[in-house]
């Protein structure tokens, strides 16, 4: 498709340039001229995450303005949430991943190919249909997907990694900017995870790069502050910012009532456990199959129960305001000391 490989074309020569005019100057300034195909990548990255940052504030942007679910009124904590995005979408957080999963990774899979034993190519199951770029795609898009679903289930049932994964429902007031308001050990966990997928099934670099900015770009819109739904189908296409906004509301997204045993004839008592609805990243499908779907129209106030109902030992727990304060807490709550 001539379109496509406009679009292609015109990314690759805005990341040459960008890469021969700020970044390999720079990394020859620190003496890191060795790694220069890593700074190539990385320009790539930094691009990607430039673009993103222009269609958050000029699409989502007016939409949030347009048509809010509620008047934002702690622009403290948003502020923290654009410093979060910052640091996810201009590849400080890929770096980091960079340095520490991709070296690991590559020498395991290095050692595999060096015992015969070979990835599989998920677009060479169907020769000639996934020949087509924009089909081969989608088909990792699909895949990628379910496993998102299954990492966000996981966050939500394992008592230790909702106690990481509780930062990023601990905003009140969710916007745009909220979908990079995560833990760094979460983030580094759901991460090293899709890389490690992304190696198993042969992913190309290209369009692992479009997988990650097409689901970034729909997380964004689905956090944003804006009363908008698909419709009746369109709700069970894709995850709109109403299906998402009720797996953030207080006592529906990220918890199930269990009915306790109790005596006969005594009214029916009920203890709250991890679990909740919609935890579809980009496809509603995986909670429609899984019957964890929600397609009730309400925008409910957004947040943890125990932000706003005092916990067993009789206080409200405190997530933090800046990102320090978060990460700190969140490595407390995981100790069990917060």
């Amino acid at each position: 498709m001539d379109w496509l490989n406009w679009l292609s074309n015109g990314f690759d020569a805005a990341q040459q340039w960008l890469f021969e005019s700020v970044v390999q100057p720079l990394m020859f300034s620190v003496g890191l001229g060795s790694q220069l195909e890593s700074g190539y990548e990385a320009s790539g990255w930094i691009l990607v995450g430039l673009l993103q940052l222009v269609v958050i504030a000029a699409v989502i942007g007016p939409l949030q303005r347009w048509k809010p679910v509620e008047a934002v009124t702690d622009r403290a904590t948003v502020r923290t949430d654009i410093l979060y995005t910052l640091v996810h979408r201009l590849g400080l957080f890929r770096l980091g991943l960079f340095l520490a999963v991709d070296p690991l990774a590559d020498s395991l899979f290095g050692t595999l190919r060096m015992a015969g034993i070979s990835t599989f190519q998920l677009d060479g199951v169907w020769p000639g249909f996934t020949d087509v770029p924009w089909v081969s795609l989608l088909l990792y898009l699909v895949v990628f997907d379910f496993v998102d679903y299954w990492i966000h289930r996981g966050q939500h049932h394992f008592e230790w990694w909702w106690r990481l994964h509780s930062l990023h429902h601990a905003q009140r007031q969710m916007t745009m900017w909220s979908d990079n308001r995560n833990h760094l050990f979460d983030d580094l966990l759901r991460d090293t995870i899709l890389v490690v997928v992304a190696q198993l099934i042969g992913v190309a670099p290209g369009q692992f790069i479009a997988i990650v900015v097409i689901t970034q770009l729909s997380e964004s819109f689905q956090h944003a502050n804006v009363r908008l739904w698909f419709g009746h189908w369109g709700e069970r296409l894709w995850v709109s910012p109403r299906f998402h906004r009720l797996h953030h509301s207080i006592g529906i997204g990220h918890e199930t009532l269990k009915p306790m045993d109790t005596a006969s004839g005594n009214p029916p008592r009920y203890r709250v456990v991890l679990g909740g609805h919609n935890f579809g990243v980009l496809l509603p499908w995986w909670d429609i199959l899984l019957r964890t779907a929600n397609f009730e129209q309400r925008y409910d106030p957004t947040g943890v129960r125990d932000q706003v109902e005092p916990g067993p030992d009789g206080k409200v727990r405190d997530y933090g305001r800046g990102f320090w304060s978060q990460q700190w807490r969140g490595v407390l709550r995981l100790l069990g000391r917060a």
